[in-house]
């Protein structure tokens, strides 16, 4: 169930079954990407009645405990309010007792860079020369911020943003078992927000599902998530290409009345011309769209002709737009002197040589 983090739960699986256990292990990776649940997920494959062992029981007493938290043998430390020595000395006083239960004690000190200098130092000692029942799994964010002396001792597992079909196909799943009727594009506009994030991308779902119950239309999921329109960020393409610059300031005005942000609606025109940058480099780049089929056929129909230099030029304006309209007090009229300066960019004529 830790979804886009294969080569996280491959490597800890062959370590698992050959019985090469670390004495201390760093997640590392942005927030809500799997590392608090792969910790959990490491502590009950260690403690298993049955284990050390890839595939835990769940079914065992140490297996329930740990599932539900209240196991003695696995100790969850939040690193932001439990960052001084005394903190640390505490727990390195508490790692010389043996299991109660399970074959191990684990540690899991969630955002682990907030440590003091001091806390660092006060651990440093137990890394150097833990004993044999205890395994540390430190998680954070960010990596920098954690002494090389301590970087030194730990195996590091770099956990990735998880990809938007990923995330979709996930949240797909809980839908299913929740009996929920929702459209694919819905999902994937729930996984975009999420912004590669698993774990902001079910509580955009579940306070989806909390609004619309069991059965969620697409404009509904848009209204929640406050997204624009897609429509409007088309029209506005479509009049830029077309050379009727009244459609994309009708687009703005429009967006503008609804009430959203227009910094929403420029970033979402930026991914928008990234998607159509990449439909008229070459055949091959269109792999890398996240966006649904019936997007890409109307995108494949605005496009058709122009190419990939123009929505550079285009993208070029609207990213030094989107930081203008942020700061702006007159964030519309910002969007509209973008548009009257794509609107009047000349197509590049070719030199011949």
């Amino acid at each position: 169930e830790i979804s886009g983090q294969g080569h996280v739960t491959r490597t800890l699986t062959n370590a698992l079954k050959r019985d090469r256990i670390h004495h201390a292990y760093l997640f590392t990776g942005p927030r809500g990407v799997g590392k608090t649940t792969a910790a959990r997920a490491l502590a009950r494959c260690l403690n298993c009645e049955s284990g050390p062992t890839d595939t835990p029981c769940q079914e065992c007493s140490s297996c329930r405990e740990i599932q539900a938290g209240n196991s003695p043998d696995v100790v969850e430390i939040d690193g932001a309010s439990n960052n001084s020595v005394d903190d640390i000395r505490d727990l390195r006083d508490s790692v010389q007792y043996l299991p109660s239960r399970g074959g191990r004690r684990i540690f899991i000190i969630d955002e682990v860079h907030m440590l003091s200098k001091g806390a660092f130092n006060a651990l440093l000692k137990t890394l150097e020369e833990p004993p044999t029942h205890v395994v540390f799994v430190f998680a954070t964010t960010e990596p920098k911020k954690i002494p090389d002396t301590v970087l030194s001792r730990v195996q590091r597992f770099d956990f990735k943003r998880i990809s938007e079909k990923v995330v979709a196909s996930r949240l797909r799943t809980i839908c299913d078992s929740e009996e929920v009727e929702i459209s694919d594009v819905s999902l994937l506009m729930i996984a975009r927000a999420g912004e590669g994030s698993m774990r902001d991308a079910q509580s955009l779902l579940d306070q989806v599902i909390a609004f619309g119950g069991a059965g969620v239309g697409d404009d509904e999921v848009g209204q929640i998530l406050g997204l624009v329109d897609r429509s409007l960020l088309y029209s506005m393409l479509e009049g830029l290409i077309t050379g009727q610059p009244e459609k994309a300031l009708e687009a703005i005005s429009t967006v503008y009345e609804h009430g959203h942000e227009l910094t929403r609606f420029s970033s979402e025109f930026l991914g928008l011309l990234r998607n159509a940058a990449l439909i008229g480099l070459s055949p091959s780049s269109r792999d890398f769209l996240d966006i649904p089929d019936e997007e890409k056929g109307r995108l494949d129909e605005i496009v058709k002709g122009v190419t990939a230099d123009v929505f550079t030029r285009y993208f070029d304006v609207m990213l030094e737009t989107h930081d203008a309209v942020a700061r702006s007090s007159s964030p519309r009229m910002v969007l509209e002197m973008a548009v009257a300066r794509m609107a009047s960019t000349r197509k590049v004529q070719p030199v011949d040589v």
